[in-house]
């Protein structure tokens, strides 16, 4: 059955659908609600598969939050999809309040969430995100490794705590991009992490673009090859 929810900027494509939710979702750490608005993307066959499917979930960047959720899908997974290509999982795209930034927490409530009210095959899920979005997947999967079978963090910042929690992530598929040029996040923060990566034995993967500035998410999301490689993941 076709359904289609909102997302008039995607109407371009005919057999999968996107529902927009306003959803009050449960933060298990502080026990208070958490508000997250966000689209949940399925896939063809979904709906009449009995099958459990992949989860990817995106994370924005800082231009794209606010109350508008189709910025969300100006970016990444979804501006994939919505150019006629295919990722064969449901993607979760939540939108952050303005002036604030991704908080692992909130995100994890969430997607524990999506998992146990659909189809989800809960050795496979992902996060990615990039610049905010990027921080957001560093933060996240440190404090939730067991959440994630991967991660694609790209252009993000990242802080002390994130270093503290890199032993988390000790044995996790992790696919790193920057921009060499980048003069909003420098790359030293992806050269940081990815040094602290191989030295505890992560075989992480890294792509620096040596002629890109801050966007490097445009041409990553574009490859096909990323998202076999995402899928391709399992716990």
């Amino acid at each position: 059955m076709k359904k289609y929810v909102f997302l008039f900027l995607l109407v371009g494509v005919y057999s999968s659908s996107f529902s927009q939710v306003s959803e009050h979702t449960f933060d298990e750490k502080v026990e208070i609600p958490v508000k997250l608005d966000y689209i949940l993307y399925t896939p063809d066959g979904y709906e009449d598969s009995k099958e459990d499917f992949p989860l990817i979930v995106f994370l924005h960047g800082a231009g794209e939050r606010g109350t508008d959720l189709s910025k969300v899908a100006v970016h990444g997974p979804l501006q994939y999809i919505k150019k006629g290509n295919k990722i064969d999982a449901l993607i979760l795209a939540p939108q952050s309040p303005d002036s604030v930034y991704w908080q692992p927490h909130e995100i994890a409530a969430l997607v524990k969430k999506v998992i146990k009210e659909n189809r989800i095959d809960k050795d496979r899920v992902y996060l990615t995100g990039l610049s905010m979005g990027g921080y957001g997947v560093w933060a996240t999967g440190g404090e939730y490794p067991e959440l994630f079978a991967a991660m694609v963090p790209i252009c993000g910042a990242i802080y002390r705590p994130i270093y503290r929690n890199i032993s988390h992530i000790k044995d996790m598929p992790i696919w790193v991009f920057h921009g060499a040029l980048d003069d909003v996040v420098l790359p030293e923060n992806s050269n940081k992490m990815v040094k602290a990566l191989k030295d505890i034995g992560n075989d992480v993967k890294y792509t620096l673009y040596p002629f890109a500035n801050h966007n490097s998410w445009t041409e990553t999301y574009n490859n096909p090859e990323l998202y076999e490689w995402l899928l391709a993941q399992k716990k």
